[in-house]
Protein backbone atom coordinates (compact mmCIF):
# COMPACT_ATOMS: atom_id res chain seq x y z
CA UNK A 1 0.00 0.00 0.00
CA UNK A 2 0.81 3.52 -0.97
CA UNK A 3 1.78 5.49 2.44
CA UNK A 4 3.82 2.77 4.27
CA UNK A 5 6.59 2.43 1.91
CA UNK A 6 5.23 -0.23 0.24
CA UNK A 7 4.12 -0.34 -3.08
CA UNK A 8 0.63 0.62 -4.29
CA UNK A 9 -2.78 -1.16 -5.83
CA UNK A 10 -2.53 -1.24 -9.52
CA UNK A 11 -6.04 -0.70 -11.12
CA UNK A 12 -6.52 -1.40 -14.87
CA UNK A 13 -9.34 0.68 -16.77
CA UNK A 14 -10.69 -0.02 -20.36
CA UNK A 15 -13.82 -0.14 -22.47
CA UNK A 16 -14.27 -3.41 -24.47
CA UNK A 17 -16.96 -3.60 -27.56
CA UNK A 18 -17.87 -7.33 -28.04
CA UNK A 19 -15.26 -9.78 -28.73
CA UNK A 20 -12.40 -7.68 -26.67
CA UNK A 21 -11.76 -4.56 -29.04
CA UNK A 22 -10.18 -1.79 -27.34
CA UNK A 23 -8.92 0.36 -30.35
CA UNK A 24 -8.57 0.53 -33.84
CA UNK A 25 -6.19 2.09 -35.97
CA UNK A 26 -4.60 4.17 -32.91
CA UNK A 27 -8.44 5.53 -31.45
CA UNK A 28 -11.32 3.89 -30.05
CA UNK A 29 -14.38 2.84 -32.80
CA UNK A 30 -16.98 4.54 -30.53
CA UNK A 31 -17.98 7.33 -28.68
CA UNK A 32 -19.80 6.83 -25.56
CA UNK A 33 -19.35 10.14 -23.38
CA UNK A 34 -20.55 8.68 -20.01
CA UNK A 35 -17.64 5.92 -20.46
CA UNK A 36 -15.71 9.34 -21.07
CA UNK A 37 -16.95 10.54 -17.89
CA UNK A 38 -16.12 7.04 -15.84
CA UNK A 39 -12.94 7.12 -16.65
CA UNK A 40 -12.37 10.50 -15.53
CA UNK A 41 -14.13 9.70 -12.04
CA UNK A 42 -12.27 6.51 -11.50
CA UNK A 43 -9.15 7.87 -12.45
CA UNK A 44 -8.84 11.79 -10.86
CA UNK A 45 -5.85 12.11 -8.43
CA UNK A 46 -4.41 9.02 -9.42
CA UNK A 47 -1.37 8.65 -11.65
CA UNK A 48 -1.91 7.22 -14.54
CA UNK A 49 0.44 4.68 -16.95
CA UNK A 50 0.23 4.28 -20.30
CA UNK A 51 2.19 3.62 -23.42
CA UNK A 52 3.26 5.98 -26.09
CA UNK A 53 0.77 4.88 -28.75
CA UNK A 54 -2.06 5.68 -25.94
CA UNK A 55 -0.40 8.94 -25.51
CA UNK A 56 -0.73 9.82 -29.09
CA UNK A 57 -4.48 8.20 -29.41
CA UNK A 58 -5.63 11.02 -26.72
CA UNK A 59 -6.94 14.37 -28.35
CA UNK A 60 -4.27 16.98 -27.70
CA UNK A 61 -6.56 18.71 -25.88
CA UNK A 62 -6.27 16.66 -23.00
CA UNK A 63 -2.90 15.96 -23.14
CA UNK A 64 -1.67 15.72 -20.38
CA UNK A 65 -4.56 13.98 -18.90
CA UNK A 66 -5.24 17.21 -16.21
CA UNK A 67 -5.35 16.02 -12.52
CA UNK A 68 -3.31 13.12 -12.88
CA UNK A 69 0.65 12.32 -13.07
CA UNK A 70 0.43 10.89 -16.87
CA UNK A 71 3.70 8.76 -16.74
CA UNK A 72 4.57 7.01 -20.92
CA UNK A 73 6.28 4.22 -21.32
CA UNK A 74 8.52 4.42 -24.60
CA UNK A 75 11.63 2.79 -25.85
CA UNK A 76 12.37 6.38 -27.74
CA UNK A 77 15.12 7.82 -25.00
CA UNK A 78 14.19 11.13 -27.13
CA UNK A 79 11.16 11.33 -26.07
CA UNK A 80 10.25 14.50 -23.86
CA UNK A 81 6.73 16.30 -23.40
CA UNK A 82 5.45 18.69 -21.21
CA UNK A 83 3.45 17.63 -18.04
CA UNK A 84 4.53 13.45 -18.67
CA UNK A 85 7.21 11.66 -17.56
CA UNK A 86 8.67 9.43 -19.51
CA UNK A 87 9.63 6.42 -18.43
CA UNK A 88 11.83 3.41 -20.34
CA UNK A 89 10.32 0.36 -19.07
CA UNK A 90 6.73 -0.94 -17.31
CA UNK A 91 8.65 -1.40 -13.68
CA UNK A 92 10.33 2.36 -14.03
CA UNK A 93 6.60 3.60 -14.57
CA UNK A 94 5.57 1.92 -11.89
CA UNK A 95 8.09 3.22 -9.82
CA UNK A 96 7.70 6.57 -10.49
CA UNK A 97 3.67 6.26 -10.37
CA UNK A 98 4.37 5.21 -6.90
CA UNK A 99 6.23 7.85 -5.67
CA UNK A 100 3.08 9.82 -6.66
CA UNK A 101 0.82 7.24 -5.40
CA UNK A 102 0.78 8.45 -1.96
CA UNK A 103 -0.68 11.50 -2.72
CA UNK A 104 -3.73 9.95 -4.50
CA UNK A 105 -6.79 9.69 -2.08
CA UNK A 106 -6.74 5.44 -2.09
CA UNK A 107 -3.05 5.05 -3.05
CA UNK A 108 -3.90 3.58 -6.40
CA UNK A 109 -2.05 3.56 -10.19
CA UNK A 110 -4.21 3.31 -12.91
CA UNK A 111 -3.04 1.37 -16.22
CA UNK A 112 -5.20 2.78 -18.91
CA UNK A 113 -3.07 1.30 -22.03
CA UNK A 114 -2.56 -0.03 -24.82
CA UNK A 115 -2.83 -3.77 -24.73
CA UNK A 116 1.13 -4.05 -25.01
CA UNK A 117 1.26 -2.39 -21.37
CA UNK A 118 -1.79 -4.09 -20.18
CA UNK A 119 -0.28 -7.16 -20.93
CA UNK A 120 2.53 -6.20 -19.20
CA UNK A 121 1.20 -5.58 -16.02
CA UNK A 122 -2.43 -7.33 -15.77
CA UNK A 123 -0.44 -10.20 -13.08
CA UNK A 124 0.36 -6.96 -10.77
CA UNK A 125 -3.05 -5.29 -10.91
CA UNK A 126 -5.88 -6.13 -8.33
CA UNK A 127 -8.40 -4.85 -9.44
CA UNK A 128 -9.89 -4.25 -13.30
CA UNK A 129 -12.30 -1.81 -14.11
CA UNK A 130 -13.85 -2.74 -17.95
CA UNK A 131 -16.60 -0.84 -19.50
CA UNK A 132 -18.37 -3.59 -21.89
CA UNK A 133 -20.06 -1.94 -24.96
CA UNK A 134 -22.86 -3.86 -26.27
CA UNK A 135 -21.50 -2.87 -29.87
CA UNK A 136 -19.82 -5.18 -32.72
CA UNK A 137 -16.75 -3.22 -34.16
CA UNK A 138 -13.72 -3.95 -36.02
CA UNK A 139 -10.48 -3.60 -34.18
CA UNK A 140 -6.86 -4.15 -34.46
CA UNK A 141 -6.31 -4.16 -30.42
CA UNK A 142 -7.60 -6.30 -27.77
CA UNK A 143 -8.41 -5.85 -24.35
CA UNK A 144 -6.36 -8.72 -21.88
CA UNK A 145 -7.73 -11.92 -21.14
CA UNK A 146 -9.92 -11.32 -17.98
CA UNK A 147 -10.53 -15.40 -17.25
CA UNK A 148 -10.26 -15.93 -13.43
CA UNK A 149 -11.03 -12.52 -12.52
CA UNK A 150 -14.30 -12.23 -10.98
CA UNK A 151 -16.76 -9.42 -10.90
CA UNK A 152 -17.86 -8.11 -7.80
CA UNK A 153 -19.88 -4.99 -8.82
CA UNK A 154 -21.54 -4.57 -12.11
CA UNK A 155 -23.73 -0.91 -12.74
CA UNK A 156 -26.30 -1.57 -13.36
CA UNK A 157 -26.95 -4.64 -11.51
CA UNK A 158 -28.81 -6.17 -14.50
CA UNK A 159 -28.86 -5.00 -17.92
CA UNK A 160 -27.34 -2.18 -20.02
CA UNK A 161 -27.45 1.67 -19.27
CA UNK A 162 -28.67 3.93 -22.64
CA UNK A 163 -25.52 6.19 -23.77
CA UNK A 164 -26.57 9.67 -25.31
CA UNK A 165 -25.25 8.43 -28.67
CA UNK A 166 -27.02 5.29 -29.03
CA UNK A 167 -24.45 2.67 -27.89
CA UNK A 168 -25.40 0.20 -24.64
CA UNK A 169 -22.96 -0.13 -21.72
CA UNK A 170 -22.02 -1.23 -18.37
CA UNK A 171 -19.42 -0.51 -15.75
CA UNK A 172 -17.97 -3.46 -14.18
CA UNK A 173 -15.29 -4.12 -11.17
CA UNK A 174 -13.25 -6.88 -11.08
CA UNK A 175 -10.70 -7.90 -8.24
CA UNK A 176 -8.68 -10.56 -6.96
Amino acid sequence: MSGDGGVSRIGLIWAEARGGVIGAGGGMPWHVPEDLAHFKRTTAGSPVIMGRRTWDSLPPRFRPLPGRANIVVTRRADWHVDGAERAASVGEAIELANSHASAAADGRIWVIGGAEIFARTIGLADRLVVTELDVDVDGDTFAPDRSGWPVVSSDPVEGWHDSSSGIRYRFLTLER
